[in-house]
């Protein structure tokens, strides 16, 4: 048994992709909370999909991929916000009309580069194996800075994701943090590219705390629990990549995937035999 677990690490490839991806499922599963408690999943997807836009356009021009999804991240969540609070659109309407946009305008760029399929394969699905120790020193960076961030406005963050009505009445900059925290999603994105990929990466923010959605009763005892799930399921589906030779990105989210119905199913049994009382959705409490 001990083999098994110690041969993957003899491979420094294999060291850098497990420590980045415990590095973005801490921080995916921290922010993921919110995003399930707000329910902000459709909008994590768009934002995910627009990215995309400045990964190719990034690429193409030589320019930094990581900045130019950043860019295109933040852009998507301002344009969605100041579209939606005129009251032009609905706000489900512009999230589909500027990620799908934004996301044909990366297919479009890189139509007419040769070598796309090779180097940009990985930012669509997932490569978290062929991370150099740049790129985990960028993740390193970007992680810390939104649990920095989520650390210092944690407590208006709660307040404006609970209540926003009652918030904004009470003084609280709601629509300053709102942004902030779709700000904070676009960094995250970022971070996850190279993980789980473009196409997955909400998968890894919303599955996990899904997951301790389901059976804690504190928000910030989801968030830990969200974090050990996420954390979980890139060892686990690191592991499971190196020895069935299966994408990696993928093997994660299947991981998370599985452990959501495996909570769901036992807080089912529990139910059934009497020994359950439902604390997330009756008596839950915020701190």
């Amino acid at each position: 048994m001990g083999e098994y677990l110690l041969e993957p690490l003899a491979y420094g490839f294999m060291q850098r992709g497990l420590l980045a991806s415990v590095l973005v499922a801490v921080v995916c599963g921290a922010l993921g909370s919110f995003v399930v408690l707000k329910g902000l999943a459709f909008i994590g997807d768009a934002l995910a999909h627009a990215s995309f836009g400045g990964v190719a356009l990034a690429f193409v021009l030589g320019l930094n991929v990581y900045a130019g999804a950043f860019v295109f991240a933040l852009a998507t969540a301002l344009g969605i916000g100041a579209l939606s609070q005129h009251g032009k659109v609905r706000s489900d309407t512009a999230i589909g009309v500027l990620f799908s946009g934004t996301f044909a305008l990366g297919i479009a760029v890189i139509s007419g580069v040769e070598s796309y399929t090779t180097d940009l394969f990985g930012y669509l699905f997932g490569d978290v194996l062929s991370i150099t120790a740049r790129d985990l020193a960028a993740i390193s960076l970007a992680g810390a800075a939104v649990l920095a961030l989520l650390g210092l406005f944690y407590r208006q963050l709660l307040f404006v994701a609970f209540d926003p009505a009652v918030a904004a009445a009470s003084g609280v900059p709601a629509r300053a943090l709102e942004y902030l925290l779709l700000a904070l999603l676009g960094m995250t994105i970022v971070a996850a590219l190279q993980a789980v990929g473009i196409v997955l990466v909400v998968a890894l923010l919303v599955t996990p705390s899904a997951t301790a959605h389901l059976f804690c009763r504190r928000f910030h005892h989801m968030i830990l629990a969200s974090m050990a799930l996420g954390s979980l399921s890139a060892l686990l589906g690191i592991y499971l990549s190196y020895y069935l030779n299966v994408a990696s990105g993928a093997s994660i989210i299947l991981v998370a995937t599985a452990l959501f119905f495996a909570a769901l199913g036992g807080r089912a049994l529990l139910r059934r035999a009497g020994g359950w009382r439902s604390g997330v959705r009756r008596g839950y409490h915020s701190a």
